[in-house]
Order: structure tokens, then C-alpha cells, then sequence
């Protein structure tokens, strides 16, 4: 008995797909080795914080080089300034402090950062973060007074974004550590462009406690490794996408015979 065949199915043409997932393929390792060299960065950047901030302190800059140097590369830099605190009120700049891991004892939760001027031994005004206090502690802090050596970390300028409020410098009270906003507010010119945080002492628990230069190392993300492998786990998905549709469409016949119909009178076997 004879049959007919019914008409070949056309199988998807591989050409775009394959295309679409070499460019996706190449764009998503690009990202993850991209990830791999930023991570490489951050590492040599948190080891030199560390560096910087390790060992003895260093002699404050003249006041003469300041316009010459680089916040950025300075950031951490542990010095010891001389001098004496400016008389005048101080400024403050709103931030929260996350509670430490276990084990340890600092202040924490809503509060400030104490800003007053300081005038160092060369004739040079600089302003000093003098540490953090809890809000509801801020009614306890008087403008500190009379001569000083404080040891602490050069720091430059933190950067605003678009979620940052508006500082209220007629209230001295700002959102960000910005050296020359906050010297205009009280009254101070002819500053550097960055400023120095007064290292922590003692316990940690006296307001205002100034920072522990480990605590602020450990707040840098790290995450490059993870997004790195987040890329190119995306790549293999790609791929192994791009094999199943491949052998989906291997598996679609080219042609298939059907029996002829029975015309009437055809003997029935």
C-alpha cells in the first residue's frame, strides 16, 4: 500500500542564536575578569591603608605643602599634629556607627562626628574630627581647649551623592565631612583639603571616641570575587543554554510518511 509524505519541517536556522551568545558570552567574561582586576585593585589599595596606617606617626605636613599634596593618597596616613585647639564653638556631622562584632567595646547607633579647628605649631589651621558621640549624648560635649599633640589619621574629603540631605551650615550641623564647608562655618579659611581624625583612645566607650583605623579598613567592600564569578557563572548558564536549543532542534524530523487513505472498495485485508 502506498503512503504520502508529509511535508519536511523546517528547522531553526542556528546562525542568530549562535552569534547572540558568542557577543553575550564575550561580554559577560569581560565583566567577570573586569571584576577580577578591580578586585586586584581594592587589594593593593586596602594594603595601603594598612601600611599607612601601621607604625609610629609621622610629623604633620608643613602647612607650606599642602597645596602640593594628594587627599586621596594620604587617606589613612597616621601623623601626630602640635598645636592648639581654635576657640569657638565646634561642628557636627550626622552619621550612624554599626554595633562592632562580637567581642568588642565601641560607641555605637545614631550620632556625630565632632569637627573643631585647630591651630598647629607652623602657623597652620587644620580641622580635627575629634570622634563620634551617640545623639542622645551630645548635650555632654564641650569645645575642647588649650594646646594639644593628637594622633590621628590624615583624612580627604568624603563625597556627597544624591541621597546625601542638605547640610545646615548656619546650624554647624552637615552630612558629609567636608573640611571646607565645615571650616566656613565656623569661621575658619586658608584650610587643607582634607583633615585629621583624631585616633581612638582608651576604652572606646568615652564620647567623643575617635576611630580605630582597623574597624574602618574592614568596612570596605570586598565583594569583586563574588560578582566575578556571578559573570561568569551567567556565561556557562548562556552556553548551556545555547547547547539545549541546538539539540532541541537536531531532534526535529526532516520528513515523515503516512499511510494512504482506504479508497472506497479497497478490499480490507
Amino acid at each position: 500500500m502506498s503512503g504520502e509524505t508529509l511535508p519536511a519541517q523546517r528547522r531553526p536556522s542556528l546562525l542568530a542564536p549562535a552569534i547572540l551568545t558568542v557577543i553575550g558570552t564575550l561580554v559577560l567574561c569581560a565583566l567577570g575578569a573586569w571584576q577580577l582586576e578591580r578586585m586586584t585593585e581594592k587589594h593593593d589599595f586596602i594594603a595601603r591603608l594598612e601600611a599607612q596606617a601601621a607604625g609610629a606617626p609621622a610629623a604633620m605636613p608643613a602647612t607650606a605643602t599642602w597645596a602640593t599634596l594628594d587627599p586621596a593618597k594620604l587617606d589613612l596616613t597616621r601623623v601626630a599634629a602640635s598645636g592648639a585647639f581654635i576657640d569657638g564653638p565646634f561642628a557636627s556631622v550626622r552619621t550612624t556607627i554599626a554595633s562592632g562584632g562580637p567581642g568588642t567595646r565601641q560607641l555605637s547607633g545614631f550620632g556625630r562626628w565632632i569637627f573643631q579647628g585647630f591651630r598647629l605649631a607652623d602657623g597652620g589651621t587644620i580641622l580635627i574630627n575629634r570622634g563620634f558621640v551617640p545623639e542622645n549624648r551630645l548635650g555632654e560635649i564641650k569645645p575642647a581647649a588649650g594646646p594639644a599633640t593628637v594622633a590621628g589619621f590624615l583624612r580627604a574629603a568624603e563625597v556627597r551623592n544624591a541621597f546625601t540631605p542638605n547640610d545646615l551650615p548656619a546650624q554647624r550641623e552637615f552630612y558629609t565631612r567636608d573640611p571646607a564647608a565645615i571650616a566656613a562655618s565656623l569661621g575658619l579659611s586658608g584650610g587643607p583639603s582634607f583633615y585629621l581624625e583624631a585616633e581612638r583612645q582608651g576604652d572606646g566607650l568615652t564620647p567623643p571616641a575617635g576611630v580605630d583605623p582597623k574597624e574602618l579598613i574592614d568596612r570596605i567592600p570586598d565583594n569583586h570575587l563574588q560578582y566575578a564569578l556571578t559573570w561568569f557563572g551567567l556565561a556557562l548558564t548562556l552556553l548551556g543554554v545555547f547547547a539545549a536549543f541546538v539539540l532541541q532542534a537536531r531532534k526535529i524530523p526532516q520528513a515523515r510518511e503516512i499511510p494512504q487513505a482506504h479508497k472506497a472498495g479497497d478490499a480490507v485485508p
